[in-house]
């Protein structure tokens, strides 16, 4: 029976392991560029930040007294924190979605939205109308990881899943590292409608290869672990409230919840940080940013290669997976002094760039573990929405971390920084508490039978 065959009775399981394919690599590289795309059109609005104080339509020309700076500061939050809550708001309708019409479709319309919201930006003349825009590009952005997931659960085996995520997660490193050098460019000599044009046009232009390549034809069946986690979706009854009744849900939910705000706070004020701290501008701050998302790219690939090496030398998945969180999670904890960098080194920069380089190096691996779990623990029919929940976990706690920072960071920068640390070590614990073992279906309990 061929992969292609065993797919077209829309259950996609098959009792057999499918022959690995070259082709799974190529998807992968989709994958890549579709997340690197997604993370450069997120960020424009944070590398144009200095822009932004030049503005006099919005209110915010200002000389850069405390006072002013405040107003623009809250400003700044609200319309990133429009964006997240969005983006959670989107991660439970998408998710669903393209568990229901398939990978290929949902995600083409998902980077048609976010595609064209980028590119209306452009429009925008106040800053209601950035909150507008930012709202339309979150809900289409929610769309990648439920997506990618599901498309790496339905090419690549167990034991790479890991790593094929870490390749295309480390996506959000790759526009870390375009963004920050091409943005300013294109602003300073053409504006900063035309930095949202650039990003949103490359959309479309994945769009186009997607559409044009025969994913369900091509892709493969489903693999030996996907068919025995197909019993705990049922085909009646609530897919929602049959994945909520797992405490694996819940694990995910929580640890994508306790550990998403800091990478949403690495990439919406470490450009602002630079600026603040160490007096780099629009043209200088390239370089630092660089240097941290190259770091976090390694982390990304050998983090998620870690857990699948382990597993190819006799562990467990539970025991793969966990390990590697638990290096990641450790490698983290030094973030914590960063605030302090700038008082033992003065203006030299090096310091904090080498503690942020292994934060967001550990943050990586960490994900593509944690993104992992998803696919050890439910079957590819459940897989999108599941991530779609951790998501929106992620998205909501956020927003809110995402305010809270834009409140607390002028005064007590130290706090952040210590949350940053001490995430990834609290998410495992509870997701040990709340399975145990990986690798297995988690049933929920039983109630106690009547006498």
């Amino acid at each position: 029976m061929s992969a292609a065959s065993s797919q077209s009775s829309g259950s996609g399981y098959a009792n057999y392991i499918p022959d690995k394919s070259n082709m799974r690599w190529f998807v992968c590289f989709l994958l890549f560029l579709a997340t690197t795309i997604n993370y450069m059109d997120r960020s424009v609005f944070s590398l144009i930040e200095p822009a932004l104080h030049k503005l006099p339509f919005l209110g915010w020309n200002f000389a850069a007294d405390n006072a002013h700076q405040a107003v623009f500061n809250d400003h700044f939050s609200t319309i990133l924190a429009c964006f997240q809550v969005a983006y959670g708001i989107g991660f439970l309708i998408a998710g669903r979605v393209i568990d229901k019409v398939g990978t290929k479709i949902g995600y083409a319309v998902a980077i048609a939205i976010w595609a064209c919201s980028s590119m209306g930006h452009a429009l925008v003349g106040s800053v209601i109308g950035f909150c507008i825009a930012r709202i339309c590009l979150g809900l289409g952005e929610s769309g990648n990881f439920p997506a990618a997931i599901k498309a790496v659960t339905e090419w690549f085996p167990n034991d790479e899943r890991a790593l094929a995520t870490g390749i295309f997660n480390s996506g959000t490193n790759a526009a870390s590292l375009v963004a920050p050098w091409l943005i300013p460019i294109v602003t300073i000599k053409y504006g900063w409608h035309a930095a949202f044009l650039t990003t949103g046009s490359m959309g479309m232009v994945w769009l186009i290869i997607w559409l044009i390549f025969p994913y369900n034809k091509l892709r493969r069946g489903a693999t030996e672990t996907q068919a025995r986690l197909a019993p705990i979706i049922k085909p009646t009854g609530s897919l929602y409230g049959q994945v909520l009744r797992q405490r694996g849900a819940w694990a995910f939910a929580i640890g994508k919840g306790l550990t998403d705000p800091i990478w949403w706070f690495y990439l919406f004020f470490l450009p602002k940080y630079f600026h603040e701290t160490y007096n780099l501008d629009l043209k200088h701050l390239g370089l630092p940013i660089i240097i941290i998302y190259t770091a976090s790219s390694v982390g990304s690939i050998l983090g998620g290669n870690l857990s699948g090496m382990r597993m190819r030398h006799g562990h467990s998945v539970n025991s793969g997976r966990k390990f590697a969180m638990l290096v990641c999670a450790l490698c983290a904890l030094p973030v914590v002094f960063v605030p302090h960098m700038h008082a033992v080194f003065g203006l030299n920069w090096w310091p904090a760039v080498a503690l942020l380089s292994l934060a967001t190096a550990a943050h990586q691996g960490w994900s593509a573990n944690l993104f992992s779990t998803s696919t050890d623990m439910f079957p590819s029919t459940a897989v999108s929405t599941i991530v779609g929940i951790g998501g929106a976990a992620g998205a909501a706690s956020g927003a809110i971390f995402t305010k809270f920072t834009g409140w607390v960071w002028s005064s007590h920068p130290f706090l952040i920084f210590l949350l940053a640390s001490l995430s990834y070590v609290t998410a495992l614990a509870i997701f040990q508490l709340l399975v145990p073992r990986l690798g297995a279906p988690i049933e929920p309990e039983a109630p106690p039978s009547t006498p």
